[in-house]
């Protein structure tokens, strides 16, 4: 959907759309040369869009933006409508790996847009004035049964706001309690808490799945995998 705005003449000088889906770019970074398993990584939703050919371009240009060339990786693969085999998992549109075993993965998620957000022409999205970045509230499911190691992890995005306290609220009463053998929150743990500051709950299922509920917002900390140049 489409709404346009007009100056105080009638003048039509702002296009914002409605979309019904987010797509939301996210950056992986597995850390297989400081463990060989890759359960240890970093994610990173570098940005949201009203369109699916907006958010691939974004993809398609993270690397670029950390200053890396397809030719600084020993593995570099590309999924585009031609590619007929991927095995590199659903959603990820780039892979590339480093020669010391880094690897990085940029994928796309996409989630309904309950918030009812507008885009711009570009698909950007528009925050209101002051409003430096959406909040995200993040699912990561560790499924110890399937890998002793921790590295079957899945990480959904189910809820997208424009205000940290909407998030902060959301993610509070995303999981319920009593469908788990173990759960913990930070004002209810005694003593110190282990899972971070943007972690708003945790819990572990009887199968021993770990579940780790955050908000997020975009942040510039992945540049500390800039290339050095």
């Amino acid at each position: 959907m489409f709404i346009s705005e007009c100056d105080e003449k009638g003048s039509i000088y702002t296009t914002r759309i409605s979309s019904e889906l987010l797509y939301h770019v996210i950056l992986t970074v597995i850390d297989f040369h400081l463990d060989s398993s890759g359960a240890k990584r970093s994610i990173y939703i570098l940005g949201t869009r009203t369109t699916l050919d907006s958010a691939k371009d974004s993809a398609f240009r993270v690397l670029h933006t950390l200053r890396y060339e397809p030719e600084d990786f020993i593995e570099y693969a590309v999924h585009s409508s031609h590619t007929k085999d991927w095995a590199y998992g659903n959603g990820v549109l780039v892979y590339a790996k480093a020669p010391a075993g880094q690897v990085f993965q940029i994928s796309i998620q996409a989630t309904p847009n309950t918030e009812q957000l507008l885009g711009d022409s570009d698909g950007s999205i528009m925050l209101p004035q002051g409003i430096p970045s959406l909040y995200y509230v993040t699912q990561t499911v560790i499924d110890y049964n399937k890998d002793r190691t921790g590295c079957v992890q899945e990480m959904q995005i189910e809820g997208t706001f424009v205000h940290r306290a909407d998030a902060n609220n959301a993610a509070r009463k995303l999981l319920d309690p009593l469908d788990y053998a173990e759960y913990d929150t930070a004002d209810k743990m005694k003593g110190e808490w282990p899972y971070g500051d943007d972690v708003v709950a945790h819990a572990v299922a009887e199968t021993g799945e770990n579940t780790t509920v955050e908000v997020k917002t975009v942040v510039d900390t992945h540049y500390k995998y800039e290339k050095v140049v």
